[in-house]
């Protein structure tokens, strides 16, 4: 890449109204922000604007992200993506209101790794039966698993549109938005366990097979680690996203800030 490379969107909070409170004004105040949280899954959307501009189906099929988020990107805000870099590896940042939120990175292998297996579904708790999540029902080894989400044509043009994303391959070959692998993983902890406000803090994936309109989709993780750092209690979870129950399309290293310091 000779010169660096910039993406600017409007952000939005697509999840003012989800169960995670972390996304309320009101309650993301009382825990210091500005207002509610634009959830991570988005902000990462962002980020692969420019590797999928750069690389296309490739970087789909067998490329790998990472991001990290640190600071709050709000609702309404533009969010500046920038990327420097090789023919085959970027560095991300993302900076929003003059604040450096969120860093990461990209890169296309020559070759494509291998897909790991597909899991086995675990069975998932009623809303009203799900435990509180703390270290003994996020213990190392637990596993868990979303809900199959199935994604019309639809739907996909939906989420393009929420996110406003200009690629046009994605509307073009019917294909998935990668930030949905991190909706997914989000789902397999959320689903398990009864949360307070909490915050995705970071994620790792690695691409394994393209995903079109039309596939169900679920993620099968397990527990990796659950550990406090700053007062603040994480987690790990290492997830396989399936398709249709049989393939493997991506596995993603998702952290998740489970219970803040300040709920203290």
């Amino acid at each position: 890449m000779d010169t660096p490379a910039e993406y600017r969107v409007r952000a939005r909070n697509l999840s003012h109204a989800s169960e995670n409170k972390i996304h309320d004004d009101d309650v993301a105040r009382r825990f210091g922000f500005q207002g509610g949280l634009v959830p991570g899954v988005e902000v990462y959307a962002y980020m692969t604007h420019l590797p999928a501009s750069r690389w296309g189906i490739d970087w789909l099929e067998r490329g790998t992200a990472e991001c990290r988020f640190f600071k709050p990107v709000y609702d309404g805000k533009f969010a500046t993506v920038s990327a420097t870099g090789t023919a085959s590896a970027l560095s991300l940042t993302v900076e929003s209101e003059g604040e450096r939120c969120a860093s990461g990175a990209a890169a296309l292998p020559d070759v494509a790794g291998a897909a790991p297996a597909a899991p086995d579904a675990t069975p998932i708790p009623a809303p009203d039966e799900r435990p509180d999540a703390d270290e003994a029902s996020l213990a190392a080894g637990r596993r868990l698993s979303s809900s199959p989400l199935h994604l019309t044509a639809d739907r996909l043009e939906q989420y393009l549109a929420d996110i406003g994303e200009t690629e046009p391959l994605y509307a073009r070959a019917k294909l998935l938005h990668p930030a949905l692998m991190l909706r997914l993983s989000n789902s397999a902890l959320k689903e398990n366990v009864k949360l307070g406000p909490w915050i995705h803090a970071a994620s790792s994936v690695r691409h394994c097979a393209l995903a079109h309109a039309g596939v169900s989709l679920a993620a099968h993780a397990e527990v990796a680690a659950n550990y406090e750092r700053h007062g603040h209690r994480f987690v790990d979870l290492d997830v396989v996203i399936v398709a249709d129950g049989i393939r493997a399309v991506a596995q993603v290293r998702h952290t998740a800030i489970y219970r803040l310091r300040q709920a203290d």
